[in-house]
């Protein structure tokens, strides 16, 4: 602590010496014995602070600290005391020395949280620099404020001051010399500025790692928001009831149905069938996926095919419970561009680029208690991920799985299902298969009959149900549940295979050679009102593939008219459309069209 000392060295730069003067006004006999730093002072303790005692000190101090000690308490013990006036000035020097020290210390603080986070490791030193010499002063002054204030005599402070240079004091805490937590409010100050401050540092580093990882989320395809296997055509929705609501915990990462778009790493491909494959997808940052999907939902993939990225959807055949991966169940149809580059082409560790998810063919277990799933082939796969699902939140309502084969080798699953129907007695599986010749089945065999639900599904009128499969086999299907009664609304359906007959697209670097009739009957034409280009457009040819043809880039992807992805703006003409799924309420009213679906025998203006 400093006290009435100080006061005396206030109006110098430096609060370390006494002038000569100052100590002859004090102590007329010694006018010429020195300066007082270099006079024993009067009193039974000259020997120790004073003199050659107080030189020693005063060297050893320098050796081992640098410059030695400006304090100058050992003059105290032969200073009268004080006059009023004396007092007063003495108190506003004081009051300005700590004025000043709380100045040097904002200051230091200041530089200090600059320099921290740029790690300029010089101006952080300079800062703390400041902030030393702003503590001292801001000590200087306040010490002599008490001392003045408290009254206290000139040898106990400079008692104190000794003390306090030997060690000798008792511990912080006592009464005048601490707060109530057993350090000075000073200090106490001081403390909660440094944590606060370290805190701000721990919060800024965290904060720049977080911006860090949206970053590299960003570079591989990063944010909030399965699939239908691929024969020539991606999958189609047709008549559904209501989509299911997002599973509790998953509604966060689903917000808004926004479309995600960026790079997967295939993890893992496994070999279901000879010609069906999985490929088990995660994020290449390691963690989570960066979307989040429901059961019977589906993904887009890009390859790229003579230069240009050809796209097809694939249902997610795993479980939303799964975060850490999703996987596609791909079988390699005779001709598929996509379907065959990703059986042929595609490796352990490759990056491929998807989009999505997208799909309202879904179920959550809220719609209803029991759920009857209806596939053939591959389009088991949503129907799986549903099962999945609902096995995983051990969902209490009764599952049906009716599933048709050509032969037991092709039966997608097969271990699982059988592993799955042994643990969880809610589950019933029935598989058919249409080739049993020489494979020693056992089950029934043929195609999934109205006679085989009815013996398979008690209370079957209501239930929900779930088809999925080539177009022929659900309309058959939906035919058999009506007559056994089940409400038309309570049917989902989505197909696989070629779009109503439709082959797939042609390659993007086609390029249009569509010619007249040869009645010589012009045909219609298409204007791209935003790319500026026009073709004629065949009365068997929907937008899209136009576009296509000559380069105008429509993004898609089912090219089915579910997902909507190719939705653009009619701005003349009229057209038809064999599906609407993909429209959105209103879409009609603002003559929002599906560029994969619209046909037209006139001349039509679109904006793309």
């Amino acid at each position: 602590m400093f006290a009435v000392s100080v006061g005396l060295a206030l109006a110098l730069p430096s609060y370390g010496q006494v002038s000569p003067e100052e100590h002859a006004q004090h102590h007329p006999g010694a006018a010429t014995a020195g300066p007082p730093s270099a006079t024993p002072p009067a009193g039974p303790m000259s020997g120790m602070m004073g003199g050659g005692g107080m030189g020693g000190m005063g060297e050893m101090m320098e050796q081992m600290h640098g410059p030695p000690p400006k304090e100058l308490y050992p003059s105290l013990m032969a200073l009268p005391e004080l006059p009023p006036e004396r007092r007063a000035g003495l108190e506003r020097q004081a009051h300005g020395r700590m004025q000043a020290g709380t100045a040097l210390l904002s200051e230091g603080l200041d530089q200090l949280s600059r320099s921290a986070p740029g790690d300029d490791f010089a101006a952080m030193q300079a800062a703390t620099a400041r902030m030393r010499e702003g503590l001292a002063q801001f000590e200087s002054g306040l010490a002599a404020h008490r001392a003045l204030a408290e009254g206290t005599s000139p040898r106990n402070v400079a008692l104190q001051w000794f003390k306090r240079e030997m060690s000798l004091l008792p511990p912080a805490g006592t009464a005048g010399e601490a707060g109530s937590i057993g350090v000075s409010w000073f200090h106490g100050f001081v403390m909660v500025a440094l944590v606060a401050f370290a805190a701000a540092m721990i919060a800024m580093y965290f904060s720049k790692m977080r911006r860090a990882a949206r970053l590299l989320q960003g570079l591989t395809g990063g944010g909030p928001p399965g699939v239908a296997p691929e024969a020539a055509a991606p999958p189609v929705r047709s008549a559904s009831s209501a989509v299911g609501q997002a599973p509790p915990g998953d509604a966060a990462r689903t917000a808004a149905g926004r479309r995600w778009s960026g790079r997967l790493r295939v993890a893992r491909i496994f070999q279901e069938t000879p010609n069906v494959k999985t490929f088990r997808l995660m994020n290449p940052l390691g963690g989570v996926l960066p979307f989040a999907y429901l059961p019977g939902q589906f993904l887009t993939v890009a390859v790229p095919v003579d230069g240009k990225p050809v796209r097809r959807s694939y249902t997610i055949a795993s479980s939303p419970t799964q975060q850490d991966f999703a996987e596609i169940t791909v079988k390699h149809e005779p001709g598929g561009v996509v379907s065959g580059y990703l059986d042929e082409r595609v490796k352990e560790d490759d990056l491929l680029e998807f989009s999505g998810p997208t799909g309202s063919f879904t179920f959550t277990g809220r719609e209803c208690k029991c759920i009857l799933l209806i596939g053939a082939g591959v389009g088991i796969t949503p129907l799986m991920s549903v099962l999945r699902y609902l096995i995983d939140r051990s969902w209490p309502g009764d599952i049906f799985l009716l599933y048709g084969c050509k032969s037991p080798r092709d039966i997608i699953f097969r271990e699982e299902l059988e592993y799955l129907q042994h643990r969880h007695p809610n589950l019933k599986v029935v598989v058919t298969v249409t080739r049993p010749e020489g494979t020693g089945w056992a089950g029934p065999t043929g195609r999934i009959t109205k006679e085989l639900i009815a013996q398979s599904v008690p209370d079957l009128a209501s239930r929900y149900v779930h088809i999925c499969g080539p177009v022929p086999f659900m309309e058959s299907m939906k035919k058999a549940l009506a007559e056994l009664g089940v409400p038309a609304e309570r049917i989902k359906t989505e197909a696989f295979g070629p779009a109503l007959g439709r082959p797939e697209p042609t390659s993007p670097s086609a390029v249009a050679t569509a010619e007249a009739p040869a009645t010589g009957v012009a045909l219609p034409t298409l204007t791209f009102s935003a790319s500026g280009k026009s073709a004629p457009l065949p009365p068997d040819k929907v937008v899209l593939e136009v576009a296509d043809e000559i380069g105008v880039e429509i993004d898609n992807s089912c090219r089915v008219g579910t997902c909507g992805i190719c939705r653009v703006k009619l701005l003349a003409g009229e057209v038809t459309m064999a599906v609407e799924d993909g429209l959105e309420p209103g879409d009609k009213e603002n003559r929002i069209i599906l560029a994969c679906q619209a046909k037209s025998a006139g001349d039509v203006t679109v904006e793309a």
